[in-house]
């Protein structure tokens, strides 16, 4: 299948809720790879790299996000595939 890239933005209560960390679980768990980091206005950016279907499913799980955080709005578009060769927080 063919490999894309996705960058997502997640906003809402998704800092100190230990949001970056069960992303990190839930896209390694989809076999994704790329990032996920923290942004100064309070949001979460993650860029990942997989199959449409994986990439669709880490959006999917980011609308329910962790049982402390509260997600309010995604944001996601194509990104350039990177070749990223594991899935970290940044």
């Amino acid at each position: 299948m063919e490999k894309s890239n996705e960058i997502i933005r997640v906003y809402g209560r998704v800092q100190g809720v230990g949001f970056r960390y069960s992303a990190l679980q839930a896209a390694t768990g989809l076999g994704l790879c790329g990032f996920v980091c923290n942004e100064l206005d309070g949001s979460v950016t993650i860029e990942a790299e997989g199959t449409r279907e994986q990439i669709d499913l880490l959006i999917a799980w980011c609308r329910k996000g962790t049982s402390r955080s509260e997600v309010s709005e995604i944001r996601h578009f194509p990104g350039q595939l990177m070749n990223y060769k594991s899935f970290r927080i940044r």
